[in-house]
């Protein structure tokens, strides 16, 4: 059953069937038929994105209980203070509960192809790249925790699942899985 790393560029979404949408789909890829995302990346976010057939596999890695970590880079606005990064790992309401604790910490900019679109440049608005690793996937999660602290996120890379990494896989390419690479994936439950 083939398992693939995707790196899902800006302007597409995490499904095969259009939805009426100007966003491009996961179709305009050469990926195999026979494959599915396993959770998803919002249209405006960006990375890795692991499409399988494989069902258990599927369940292993949405299962809440496993709590898989989930690492992004988030290019957010002004610089966080240190009390605005202890909120984020501390966690911020969001629909009336908090989130669960995760790890943020100021990060250089990652080696990333520019943008297309570029993101918003505003001259007298520093921006900086945070590194944050969550262990659940609330709806635009990351975006509204950064927003809730103060710092929108102008652009959001999600750059690891479990142990396995991005790295420099270019947007838009996927590469298949074998069992060692399945393995960091499921790796064990987040250390957040």
């Amino acid at each position: 059953m083939p398992t693939l790393a995707f790196h899902k560029p800006y302007g597409v979404l995490s499904r095969f069937t259009p939805d009426g949408s100007k966003w491009r789909t996961l179709a305009d890829f050469a990926l195999p038929k026979d494959v599915w995302p396993i959770g998803r990346l919002d249209a405006d976010s960006e990375g890795l994105l692991i499409l399988s057939s494989d069902k258990s596999l599927v369940d292993a890695l949405l299962s809440p209980r496993r709590a898989h970590a989930k690492t992004y880079w988030a290019n957010v606005e002004r610089i966080p203070s240190a009390e605005a990064l202890a909120k984020l790992e501390a966690g911020v309401v969001l629909d009336g509960t908090l989130t669960r604790p995760a790890r943020a910490r100021l990060i250089d900019a990652p080696a990333l192809a520019p943008r297309d679109p570029p993101i918003r440049f505003r001259k007298n608005v520093p921006d900086c790249w945070l590194e944050l690793r969550i262990v659940e996937g609330r709806n635009r999660q990351v975006r509204r925790m950064t927003a809730a602290a103060g710092h929108p996120t102008l652009r959001l890379v999600r750059a690891a699942i479990g142990a396995f990494e991005l790295r420099d896989l270019p947007a838009g390419e996927a590469v298949a899985l074998r069992a060692p690479e399945i393995s960091r994936l499921l790796g064990s439950p987040a250390d957040v």
